[in-house]
């Protein structure tokens, strides 16, 4: 990473851990004015968003950005799947809510694989995306180099060449005057703003360790059939792949990069830097057994230890199997006192946020109204209209780059330093990316795909 890219995201770091939700206080910085105001409708107050990934997280952040202002206007949508980009098309034409603000003539929904790119040239202002997030990387590049603002799902990357392309494609936003934002709502909530500032000036004195959990129950599988029924012929093996998303690292980066990055981001906050190195242990016991046999390769559970540049440990673990206790959060010591990040602050500097645990709501909404699913959204095209620098991809790829850390180091076993991991980390994507293209694993002779083995599986 060269020093200005350090400094950038360091800086950037350091203002979003002042950020007042809603009021952009601390996290924008002063910018260019010029580009910012004509990068979107000529200078008018119209801005025009294209959805690129109509799935479940993309049809809900597209409602967020059309909740977060009046002005917007959804003007394309994009999917790998025509039916899914047809579906969340007649979805918001049919919306009482927003029918008004939509304009989705048949010339601009788009469906394959490059999708994407008819969607940037369909003169929008800024995509909103929400692919699967092997994907994300190469999107957020194009947006980039195509002058577009870009709201993205997390996690930014999957992989260690995805994030080195991450790092670059946040430089050139910067010099092109480009405002970024990641979803990652949590820091967009007054309760977590306020507790992690905080911790940031005492509260609970010097930080000794952290935990992170997000241990849940099993998540959506989609079969062959199903797909067949779609498309009205066999899936090839790409397009089941890219269907079944979530249950392919390639594809998702495991639950690890995909769900628990939350909470790992959270932790990166706290202390205003990534881990230099994790060991850990994980494996696949429930998630390929009976109906979903022979449909995956990702592992139902991880636990990993992250080690900070200054030895603070952040103890970390994620889970998804039915029956098992549920947890989903984070909690940090400190020499005088410890909090959730969220709602309290115990020990000597003891407080509680207005609402409690009630503000927790794993920062989507919180007392006083707000939601931090379109508060993201409001600081952005806030940010956008002001011409004030912008740019979460900062923390965007390092978190992910973590949860990558933390994958390698339980699919491997070994422990994995950071500087390695990036340097060395190999590419989890098909060379060639078709409906008809090799994909990056396939099923053995019993319909099974090869899951990591722990001390066989080479981190890089």
């Amino acid at each position: 990473m060269t020093d200005r890219a350090k400094r950038s995201r360091r800086d950037f770091l350091k203002a979003s851990a002042v950020a007042g939700a809603g009021t952009l206080q601390g996290m924008v910085l002063a910018g260019g004015p010029s580009l910012a105001r004509s990068a979107h409708a000529a200078g008018s107050d119209v801005l025009k968003v294209a959805l690129i990934g109509c799935g479940g997280r993309g049809n809900g952040a597209i409602r967020d950005c059309l909740n977060a202002d009046p002005a917007v206007r959804v003007v394309a949508v994009a999917d790998a799947f025509e039916n899914k980009a047809e579906l969340a098309a007649q979805r918001l034409r049919e919306d009482e809510n927003f029918a008004r603000r939509v304009d989705l003539p048949p010339e601009r929904v788009f469906a394959g694989l490059d999708a994407y790119q008819k969607a940037l040239a369909a003169g929008v202002d800024l995509i909103v995306t929400a692919t699967p997030p092997g994907f994300r990387p190469m999107i957020y590049a194009a947006a980039i180099q195509a002058g577009k603002h870009v709201f993205m799902e997390k996690p930014c990357c999957v992989d260690a060449p995805g994030f080195r392309q991450l790092m670059e494609t946040n430089k050139r936003a910067e010099e092109k005057g480009l405002r970024v934002g990641v979803g990652f709502q949590r820091r967009h909530s007054p309760n977590y703003v306020e507790t992690i500032k905080r911790i940031h000036d005492g509260a609970i004195g010097r930080l000794m360790y952290l935990r992170a959990y997000y241990n849940t129950t099993g998540i959506w599988n989609r079969s062959r059939a199903e797909l067949a029924k779609t498309l009205g012929r066999e899936p090839t093996e790409m397009e089941f792949q890219v269907n079944n998303w979530y249950h392919f690292c390639w594809l998702s980066g495991d639950n690890i990069c995909e769900q628990h990055i939350h909470d790992i981001d959270v932790c990166n906050w706290v202390k205003g830097e990534h881990p230099v190195e994790a060991n850990g242990m994980g494996g696949c016991t429930l998630r390929y057994v009976g109906k979903t046999k022979g449909t995956g390769q990702i592992f139902d559970h991880h636990f990993v230890e992250f080690t900070y540049p200054d030895g603070a440990k952040l103890f970390s673990q994620c889970r998804q199997m039915a029956g098992c206790f549920n947890l989903v959060g984070v909690a940090v010591h400190g020499s005088e006192g410890e909090s959730d990040c969220s709602s309290y602050v115990k020990g000597k500097n003891a407080w509680t946020a207005p609402g409690g645990a009630k503000g927790k709501a794993r920062g989507k909404r919180a007392p006083g109204g707000v939601n931090a699913s379109v508060q993201e959204h409001k600081d952005l095209i806030a940010a956008i209209r002001s011409g004030a620098k912008y740019c979460e991809g900062w923390h965007g790829a390092t978190s992910s780059m973590t949860t990558v850390l933390g994958r390698m180091a339980t699919y491997s076993g070994q422990v994995v330093k950071w500087e390695d991991a990036v340097a060395k980390g190999t590419s989890e994507l098909p060379a060639i990316l078709a409906w008809d293209a090799k994909a990056p694993v396939y099923p053995d002779k019993d319909g099974n795909y090869p899951i990591p083995v722990p001390g066989v599986f080479k981190p890089y």
